[in-house]
């Protein structure tokens, strides 16, 4: 159990059973829930264990990144991972507001016992928890179907280290707006062990229920011109591929979390998700064929060079890798 940690997620709604029951959890395990707003909602938080920031707050902080994310985005999410970091963060819990624990939820561990999968490519989690047609939102559309029977399970559950870890949500899990509009349903998860996939394995992972450790802190980062469909969507393929150089995977895990989603104009989503399901599978190849540095000393570094090649490749705009290097600057004035 970490010694401290932080719950951190952005709203414009004011407390609601949702995050008073985290607040609940974080008690009874010594965490804090860190609240970033937006130019909508409330000038204040009454709940417990809480540290709210208004916009006001925001832009009195430490650094240049208050000033430059756009208000109305989900990116200023970033804030609240930066003030977790000042604070020392053992470790830090990423959810939205919209997502309860179950009863069983308790604070996660750097090391854990996991099988490995690895399977070159993309590779869809999801059937490892569950035999209904489902993917994650993010999974190019031409993997859905592919990849054939799943091969055998491995035979040996070893400890390792994972600085993400991927937490599966029942309810409303993180599916694509595809998979909304066609087969929409309430999603219950197999109780599994947990499952880290291997160096060159590729699937996306979100911010919906997931947990971050100092080796991976820099990879937090949320793009601000990426739709906000898109942004943990893109900023996943990105910090996998910066975990590989660390000797490291994204860990998966039967689901601690309930979702009772927020409503969705499914449409709009729809609109939003259309530049991942164009680039995706391309965005992946590219970040693959990026040539980082090896060690955690180089994370930030790599972080802002898969940028440059998003840019380079015309996925992001100019004022996206200025945005990264903002960060970089300021997650360095978090950890001094």
């Amino acid at each position: 159990m970490p010694d401290s940690f932080f719950a951190v997620l952005t709203t414009i709604q004011p407390p609601n059973e949702a995050m008073r029951r985290l607040t609940q959890k974080l008690d009874r395990y010594g965490g804090q829930l860190i609240v970033i707003g937006d130019k909508k909602g409330p000038e204040s938080f009454d709940l417990a264990r809480t540290l709210f920031y208004s916009l006001a707050d925001q832009l009195a902080m430490p650094g240049q990144l208050a000033a430059k994310l756009p208000t109305g985005h989900y990116a200023r999410k970033n804030l609240g991972y930066l003030q977790a970091i000042s604070h020392r963060a053992a470790c830090v819990f990423e959810t939205d507001d919209d997502n309860a624990p179950l009863e069983d939820w308790i604070p996660r561990s750097y090391e854990q016992q996991a099988e490995t999968w690895s399977q070159p490519g993309w590779f869809n989690v999801y059937r490892l928890f569950s035999a209904e047609l489902l993917w994650p939102r993010g999974l190019p559309l031409d993997q859905v179907r592919g990849g054939g029977p799943l091969p055998p399970s491995p035979v040996r559950i070893s400890p390792v280290r994972a600085a993400i870890q991927q937490g599966l949500v029942n309810g409303s899990p993180d599916v694509d707006a595809v998979w909304r509009l066609l087969l929409d349903r309430e999603v219950q998860f197999a109780v599994r062990p947990d499952v880290v996939l291997a160096p060159g394995t590729w699937c996306p992972f979100n911010s919906q229920s997931t947990w971050w450790w100092p080796p991976a802190y820099p990879l937090l980062y949320l793009p601000c011109f990426a739709s906000f469909r898109m942004t943990d969507i893109w900023r996943s393929f990105v910090a996998q591929r910066c975990l590989w150089e660390i000797g490291q995977g994204v860990l998966f895990h039967s689901p601690l979390m309930f979702q009772d989603r927020n409503v969705h104009n499914l449409m709009r989503d729809f609109q939003d998700e259309v530049p991942g399901y164009l680039n995706n599978a391309r965005i992946g190849q590219l970040l693959e064929e990026a040539r980082l540095q090896v060690g955690e000393d180089a994370v930030a570094e790599n972080l802002i060079r898969c940028y440059e090649v998003l840019v380079q490749a015309q996925l992001l705009p100019e004022q996206e890798l200025d945005m990264v290097k903002t960060w970089v600057s300021d997650y360095r004035i978090a950890t001094s």
